[in-house]
């Protein structure tokens, strides 16, 4: 499916210079919005919208009124819990430690990526590949740009570098044992989170199979371990010899790969 770029319905000159450079940067066409209903343009165009206004960048995939549009979403509550003092059960399962290199190589909308970055503090290095390049730069963007109050949070996202590329050919650009946990997370299977903004990633964002490839590669690359995040029912954990942390509560597991007992 194509992607046009357009403003939002009322806007000034910024935001349509704004939006043409978008355009040019994604090399995507940009439409002028001449009061037209982003559904009117989804139709005349047969694409993708992707809506530049103040506020921020919103996504409506085709036949779709729900944009998607970056939010810290689960990374913002589960912060104030980890500065609490609770616990975290991704950050259980990736076992980081402050100054860790973390890799995570299905980027979506970085809510455990913003979580390693807290864990690893300003010593750490967290990256996160994205394929697709609309979802990216939308991601990207909000990274850099999204305002909270929160100043763990905020400093949180502003740590975290996204890689707008898909995850094996990066790996293959990295020497062995760059990072300490590569994680995956594939989007394709069941579905675990049930908001309208994860909805309408899972429309438009690649669903890549995981491969034997991508998990030799992870392995390759990581230090200490190698987490997969996946429905309870997948059958990912056993197929990849993922070691699975079960959690009765919740609809999914993390697996585990732990490469730090090997020759």
């Amino acid at each position: 499916m194509n992607t046009v770029v357009t403003t939002a319905g009322r806007t000034n000159e910024k935001y349509i210079f704004k939006a043409s450079e978008i355009s040019k940067l994604l090399n995507l066409p940009y439409i002028k919005r001449q009061k037209k209903s982003v559904s009117t343009i989804q139709q005349e165009h047969h694409a993708n919208v992707l809506v530049v206004s103040k506020e921020r960048l919103e996504l409506y995939t085709y036949g779709s009124t729900s944009p998607f549009f970056f939010h810290p979403n689960s990374a913002a509550f589960r912060i104030k819990r980890l500065l609490n003092g609770e616990h975290d059960s991704f950050l259980e399962a990736v076992g980081l430690e402050v100054g860790d290199h973390f890799l995570d190589t299905t980027a979506g909308l970085c809510s455990d990526s913003i979580i390693a970055s807290y864990a690893v503090g300003d010593t750490g290095v967290v990256q996160a590949c994205e394929k697709e390049p609309t979802i990216a730069y939308v991601v990207d963007v909000g990274l850099k740009n999204y305002e909270t109050n929160n100043q763990a949070l905020l400093k949180s996202m502003r740590n975290i570098h996204l890689i707008h590329q898909d995850a094996v050919v990066y790996m293959k650009t990295v020497a062995s044992n760059s990072y300490d946990v590569v994680y995956l997370d594939p989007m394709f299977e069941e579905v675990i989170e049930e908001s309208s903004n994860f909805h309408v990633l899972r429309e438009v964002g690649v669903h890549d199979s995981l491969t034997n490839e991508w998990v030799e590669e992870a392995k390759r690359v990581a230090i200490k371990r190698v987490v997969l995040k996946a429905h309870f029912k997948s059958p990912l954990f056993d197929q990849f010899g993922f070691k699975r942390e079960i959690r009765l509560t919740s609809k999914f597991h993390y697996g585990i790969i732990d490469l730090s007992y090997d020759e």
